[in-house]
């Protein structure tokens, strides 16, 4: 009675447990692995594609917020908006340009 022992006996049950600790862990890695964020295939991609709408909706919205700014204040009619709606869209086209020659790594 002197002797006390720490941890678990040896039984014919520790190979079943820890064959079931293995696999336990093994499938918990697996988890872990497919939960993981992709590498930057995808993602690259969506972020590249809001970056595009991003600079359309901009120079869009931009030139035509301008134009209509320079009309109000200026009394040219139409053609301030239509000016700065044109230049608007040729910035936007410029820098989808731009961006799809950019080489990505």
């Amino acid at each position: 009675m002197g002797e006390e022992r720490s941890g678990r006996e040896p039984l014919g049950e520790d190979a079943r447990i820890d064959a079931l600790d293995a696999q336990l862990k093994a499938a918990k890695e697996r988890e872990e692995q497919r939960n993981r964020p992709q590498s930057h295939g995808t993602d690259a991609n969506y972020r590249m594609g809001n970056r595009v709408l991003a600079e359309l909706l901009g120079g869009l919205i931009g030139g035509a917020l301008i134009g209509w700014v320079i009309d109000r204040f200026a009394g040219t009619g139409p053609w301030g908006l239509l000016v700065m709606l044109f230049l608007g869209i040729v910035v936007a086209f410029r820098n989808i340009i731009r961006i799809s020659n950019t080489r990505s790594d």
